[in-house]
C-alpha cells in the first residue's frame, strides 16, 4: 500500500514537470490549439499591403479579440482588431472608403484591413512597434503624452518603465509574446 502510494506521488509529480515542460516550451501543436488562427488570407494581404509581419497582425487580434468575429467591446471597439468606430470612419476617410459604414467593422476583411492600415499608421508616426502597440492600446493621445514627459527628462522612452498604466505594458509583452508563438506554429499559413 504505501509503494503504491509513493508511486502515486511519483507519476503526479513526473506529469506535472511534463505539463509544465509543455506549456513552457508551446510546441507548435500545442501552440496551435492555444492560439487559433483564423483568416490568414486575410491577414497575409493586408499586412503584406501595409508592410507589416502577419504575425503581429494575428498577435494583435488574438490578443483583441480571440479571433471571434464581430465581437464588440464594453468601450465600443469592434471587430477581430478590435477598432473604435470613431478610428474607423478616421481611417476610411484616409483610405478613400466613401461608402464605410461603422457596421462594416464586423466583416473580418475591413476589419482587418482598416486594423492593418491603423497599426502601420502607428508605426510610422512612433517609429517603433512597441510605441504603437502603446498606441494601439492605451490611445494616441495618452502616448503623446507619455513620450513628451520622457523627452522633458531628456532620456529615451522605455515601454517596460515608462507606460505608466499597466494594462498597456502587459498588452505590449503579450503581444511581442504571441506573435513570437505566431511565427514559430503558423510560418506556412502566415507566409513567413
Amino acid at each position: 500500500m504505501k509503494r503504491a502510494v509513493i508511486f502515486l506521488v511519483i507519476l503526479t509529480v513526473l506529469l506535472a514537470a511534463v505539463a509544465a515542460a509543455v506549456h513552457i516550451t508551446k510546441p507548435d501543436r500545442y501552440a496551435r490549439w492555444l492560439y487559433p488562427l483564423d483568416h490568414p488570407d486575410l491577414i497575409t494581404r493586408s499586412a503584406g499591403q501595409n508592410r507589416l509581419d502577419p504575425a503581429l497582425v494575428a498577435a494583435i487580434i488574438f490578443e483583441e479579440s480571440g479571433f471571434e468575429d464581430g465581437i464588440r467591446s464594453d468601450a465600443g471597439a469592434v471587430g477581430l482588431m478590435q477598432l473604435m468606430p470613431s478610428t474607423a470612419v478616421w481611417i476610411a476617410g484616409k483610405t478613400g472608403g466613401e461608402d464605410f459604414m461603422v457596421a462594416d467593422l464586423g466583416e473580418p476583411s475591413i476589419n482587418i484591413a482598416y486594423g492593418c492600415w491603423y497599426l502601420r499608421y502607428l508605426i510610422d508616426r512612433y517609429g517603433s512597434s512597441d510605441l504603437a502597440l502603446a498606441a494601439y492600446n492605451g490611445g494616441t493621445e495618452n502616448t503623446d503624452q507619455w513620450i513628451a514627459d520622457v523627452r522633458s527628462e531628456g532620456r529615451d522612452f522605455n515601454s517596460d518603465l515608462d507606460v505608466p498604466w499597466r494594462e498597456t505594458r502587459e498588452y505590449i509583452s503579450r503581444v511581442d509574446k504571441t506573435r513570437d508563438i505566431y511565427q514559430r506554429a503558423y510560418k506556412a499559413e502566415l507566409g513567413i
